[in-house]
């Protein structure tokens, strides 16, 4: 009998989260009190992985991606990365944010993907240069390596954003509704771009919206947030790309506007009350 169950053996352990979030509440302090952005919302973002953060304005999402980056502290709980708690910024967490205007406008193109090749991880000028060039090309502008920022689109703007977040090699790519400010036909082709860029590189991501619809495009997995302070509402698969229009995704869209909008009938009225939390 001990044969077998060593022959059986255990089941392969699954691989630790890339990142984790546990139980984190965030606050702002205004002259008069503290404001509570979020509630003890916990989630877990593996390598690969494009997890999405989607709620409506105010819901905490992009406070949560600053925390993430190291820019907020926790008031409670505790944020992870690596299995190493996240006690301020660095390059493993790089941030892409919705402006266009992030890129010093003296810089060329090349000049903008190299800057922080050359201050933060201390390569040489050859050396960044080929890698600013090689993630260039994978955005699609090489063309464009000499050209500076006032020469471009907002969206070619933002896959140079893209381009020099991707050159540092973070473990974790955190993105801020970066497609919002764009017209709904650069959007789309946008997120279609990110895509493709991820099937090339697999990096991993961390997306904020408030678009259902983006966040079936974008995400693999998604965690809709509560209104104002967010709490996890449902952490759900999702359909992948390619599919919008399709009975699925409408009725995938459907069920998430539901979360989002219908109010739970045993909603908690206190900060220290349970959240509600859906898993699918």
């Amino acid at each position: 009998m001990a044969n077998v169950s060593v022959l059986r053996g255990a089941e392969p352990a699954l691989p630790a989260p890339l990142l984790q979030v546990d139980g984190v509440s965030l606050e702002y302090a205004t002259a008069t009190r503290r404001v509570r952005a979020t509630h003890r919302v916990s989630f877990d973002v593996h390598r690969a992985d494009r997890f999405v953060l989607l709620g409506a304005s105010g819901c905490g999402k992009s406070s949560l991606l600053k925390a993430v980056a190291g820019f907020v502290p926790p008031r409670e709980g505790e944020i992870r990365l690596d299995g190493r708690r996240v006690e301020g910024p660095g390059p493993d967490r790089i941030v892409v944010f919705q402006e266009f205007d992030q890129l010093p406008p003296w810089k060329t193109v090349l000049a903008n993907v190299m800057f922080p090749l050359r201050t933060a991880r201390r390569l040489g000028k050859a050396e960044a240069r080929d890698l600013a060039m090689d993630v260039l090309a994978k955005v699609g502008l090489a063309d464009f390596a000499g050209a500076y920022p006032h020469e471009l689109s907002g969206g070619m703007k933002q896959r140079v954003a893209i381009a020099r977040a991707l050159a540092m090699q973070p473990k974790v790519l955190l993105m801020d509704e970066p497609f919002a400010a764009l017209d709904a036909l650069t959007r789309r082709r946008m997120q279609e771009e990110l895509l493709a860029l991820w099937e090339q590189v697999r990096f991993t991501l961390l997306f904020v919206t408030h678009s259902i619809e983006e966040a079936l495009v974008v995400g693999n997995r998604i965690l809709v947030l509560s209104p104002h302070p967010g709490r996890v509402r449902a952490e759900l698969n999702s359909p992948g790309a390619g599919v919008a229009g399709t009975p699925a995704f409408q009725a995938q869209a459907q069920r998430i506007h539901d979360l989002l909008f219908e109010v739970p009938a045993a909603a908690p009225a206190s900060p220290d009350a349970a959240p509600l939390a859906l898993r699918a």
